[in-house]
This record gives C-alpha cells, structure tokens and sequence, in this order.
C-alpha cells in the first residue's frame, strides 16, 4: 500500500472511502478480513465472508464514514496508520478521540475548509457516487450518515459534492442527499433514522449499514441528525441525562450492566412504558441483529438507567 506524502505524524487527515474500519492492530487482521482493506473497501463482501462468531471478533474497534477527520500519530512503512477519529468521542481511551489502526490509503489529507460548513447528509440506506450525472460509478456504498461538502447546484436529479482525495466533484442522486438538519431534532426523529436498521445484521465495532453494533446503531441515527455522540455505550452514558425510570419517551436510551462492572448495551426506547413492559429497538448481540422487542428477563435484570440525549 502506497502512503500520502501528506500522511504525517501529527497531522490531521480525512477518510476518503465510504467505509473504513478502525483495528486494534494490523498483526489482529484474519484472513476473512481482506475485503476490508481494499480501495474501495468490498463491506458487503467482508460482513458476508464471515460466520456469526467471526462478527463478533475482538480485532474491530470502531468504522469511520467518508470524510470522517482523523488525526495521524504514526505511519509505518508496510502501509499502515495509527490514528485518532476526531468525530468519535472516547473520552476513557484519549481524549482527542478513538484510537486504532487503518489502512493508510483510506486516507488522504485534510481539506483547508471545514467540510461541515453547509453539509449535506446522506439519507439513503447507500447511494452511489458517480463520476458524471449518471455517469459511471466512481464511488460505490456510501452510507446513510455521511456527510458531503455541497460543490454546486443540482442538475436534472444529481448533486455536485465533494469528496476527499478527489480534485473533481462526484454526483449523488438528488433524493439521497438533504441539507443536515438546522435544529436539533427531536428523539422521534432519532428514532425514526434507527427503525429503518431494523434486521440488520450484528457486527462488533459496526458503525454503518452494512453492519451494526449497540453504540454504532445509537451513534449513527443521532449522526444523521447532526448530533455527535460518544462511540462507546458507558461513554454516551456520561454524555447524556439521566431520568427516572417511568420518565422515558420513545427515543431516550436504556442502558445495561452487569452487578459491579461498567455499561456494557444501549438501548433505543421505542414506546412508552406499560406498567412493567419496557420495549426498545438495540443492535442484538445473543440475536445478531437489529430487533425491536420487549425487555426480556435477562436485560430487565441489567438495566441500570434511562437517558436523555
């Protein structure tokens, strides 16, 4: 793998594939993990690669989104990056962010402009970016979530944005991408975007939807919205108001530990309390997958607090 000159210690840089996955190590990488650290990265073709415990490997830390800032603190020559994701709060890990490793070539330098500054968001599940007004394909899977830097006005159903590590514009369609919301929004909304991973499959450090862990899930329908969260789920305890339980509405969150240790699950309420009967929609680790169901025995046993965003 090649390295960008700009790629320096001490630096900030921007991911430039839709996807990038965050590793504790490069010697952790499996076999099944290849697909993973191509350019483009294949997700579909990794998530689909492995089995249900391969999904649950400890070697994954966090994804990055398209664009996502990083900043650089080491770069080895076999091509890879230790870096800091700026965007994800892990106050317990370092305060700059979520550290961990990435391929160096899913890198590319950081724009002198805030990206954010009027950005679009994409709305669709994955959407595909061209070189042209459906033109060819020039970026394929970018997720609901990621945010673009408008680069013009749209023309006959395509949007001009820009892309990092790329001097010309691409083209999404026009219906994928909106403006991100001016107000914060209210949980319903939250709640909404996270409904709409319902089924999807379980995936240990999964921030996207392809694949899906409990913070991932909670930290990508508020991203959508234009709010940051931690990554972690005991981190976006601390960064949210506690309540009452019976205080709850539809999109505050539960939160799940064990007697004398930290959270370990997060939860998205999705219906007012009945009397005992508590639901929530969560990224489902005994299930491998997105549901919405009542609390069963064992998470009513652990449920330690509802919060507020």
């Amino acid at each position: 793998m090649g390295v960008d000159v700009e790629l320096q210690p001490g630096r900030e840089a921007v991911v430039r594939v839709p996807v990038a996955t965050l590793w504790t190590a490069p010697e952790a990488i499996r076999p099944v993990d290849r697909p993973a650290l191509a350019d483009p990265p294949d997700i579909t073709a990794w998530i689909g690669g492995m089995d249900r415990d391969q999904r649950v490997g400890d070697c994954v830390l966090s994804q990055l989104l398209l664009g996502e800032r990083v900043l650089v603190t080491e770069v080895r020559a076999d091509g890879w990056a230790h870096v800091v994701a700026l965007e994800q709060p892990a106050p317990r890990l370092d305060p700059r962010g979520y550290p961990g490793w990435l391929p160096a070539a899913q890198l590319a330098a950081a724009p002198e402009t805030d990206p954010s500054a009027g950005a679009l968001v994409v709305d669709a599940m994955l959407t595909t970016l061209r070189a042209a007004p459906d033109g060819p394909v020039a970026l394929p899977a970018v997720v609901l979530g990621t945010l673009l830097a408008p680069a013009g006005r749209p023309v006959h159903g395509w949007r001009p944005v820009h892309v990092p590590g790329r001097a010309d514009p691409l083209w999404a369609p026009e219906g994928d991408v909106l403006p991100l919301p001016a107000h914060r929004p209210e949980a319903k909304e939250v709640l909404a975007a996270a409904e709409r991973l319902r089924d999807l499959v379980y995936l240990w450090g999964g921030v996207s939807t392809h694949g899906i862990d409990c913070s991932g899930l909670v930290r990508l329908a508020w991203r959508r919205h234009g709010v940051t969260l931690p990554r972690d789920a005991h981190d976006q305890a601390d960064a949210t108001t506690p309540l009452t339980l019976g205080e709850e509405r539809p999109g505050d969150l539960y939160f799940f530990a064990r007697p004398g240790r930290r959270i370990h699950h997060v939860g998205i309420v999705s219906s007012e309390p009945h009397g005992a009967i508590r639901r929530m929609l969560h990224a489902c680790y005994l299930q491998r997958r997105v549901v919405e169901e009542s609390l069963p025995p064992d998470r009513e046993a652990t449920l330690v607090g509802v919060h507020r965003v």
